[in-house]
């Protein structure tokens, strides 16, 4: 659409799909402020939290790099920077959060906070979703201004002229579904106090990333695995994750919703661990 500089900031220049990740990061960090002290996660986790989040974050944009390097390699036989993937950043984002979270918060919680950050997780885990979500609508924006991840070409319907045709603008779908993703899991979070956001996103952007998939016509630019996409097949693993986790629950008797009330940061217990032990 317009990957066009717009300005010179620090000799670097800044594009509008620059501008869409930076305010996605942004309302990402915000929400997990917000959502996590809503649902009574004490000042110190969240804190530690918090850095953790962001050191996360500039190590998943090189898991993207990463990933997407791996794409090229394999399409092309050259390994080189081609862009970021977001199921890579998203991979890799996930397992440095976890490490970093659970290894070096032995370490700062000690004496009477001793296990705290692994009381908490579940907050962590429940508020994840929306924050991911958010970020990823945003940046899906990003690539519809760079004209990164197009659709096929379409004569017919709702189109955008891209890459010298007219396409199914698969970025804008996504974008819209990943706004509307978000607000369903923050209402189910916030208001109702949903468990199982976590397994609630996995399968549901696992079956629209694989439907999706099917429209997109940077055909040339990723590679088949035995007949799908790598995203396809991810989704898959997405969708199973998923269904895991609804199982897991059901088989500990983790409940799908926890009781309404409000947790107060001065004595802050997870509330999924009590209902299990009150079971």
């Amino acid at each position: 659409m317009y990957p066009y500089p717009l300005f010179t900031f620090l000799g670097q220049s800044v594009t509008l799909y620059g501008i869409c990740i930076g305010v996605g990061i942004l309302v990402c960090l915000l929400c997990y402020f917000l959502f996590t002290k809503r649902l009574g996660m004490s000042n110190d986790v969240q804190d530690f939290s918090f850095y953790v989040a962001i050191i996360a974050i500039v190590l998943g944009f090189g898991a993207a790099a990463l990933y997407q390097s791996v794409y090229t390699w394999i399409a092309e036989g050259v390994f080189k920077y081609n862009g970021i993937t977001a199921m890579g950043g998203f991979i890799g984002g996930a397992a440095v959060f976890i490490f970093a979270y659970f290894f070096i918060g032995k370490f700062m919680f000690t004496g009477n906070n001793k296990g705290l950050p692994k009381k908490q997780f579940p907050i962590i885990l429940n508020t994840a979703p929306s924050c991911i979500t958010v970020a990823h609508a945003f940046g899906r924006i990003g690539c519809l201004m760079a004209g990164c991840c197009y659709g096929m070409e379409a004569s017919t319907g709702f189109v955008i002229y891209n890459h010298g045709a007219y396409r199914v603008p698969v970025q804008l779908y996504e974008a819209i579904f990943l706004f509307i993703l978000f607000a369903i899991l923050t209402i189910l979070l916030l208001k109702y106090r949903c468990n199982i956001t976590m397994p609630i996103y996995l399968i549901s952007y696992g079956v629209w990333r694989f439907i999706i998939e099917i429209f997109r016509g940077d055909v040339t630019e990723r590679t088949f695995f035995m007949g799908m996409f790598p995203s396809q097949w991810q989704s898959i693993i997405f969708i199973a994750g998923g269904i895991f986790l609804l199982v897991f629950y059901a088989v500990k008797k983790i409940p799908y919703f926890l009781p309404k009330q409000e947790l107060k940061e001065e004595n802050v217990e997870n509330v999924a661990e009590d209902v299990i032990k009150d079971k």
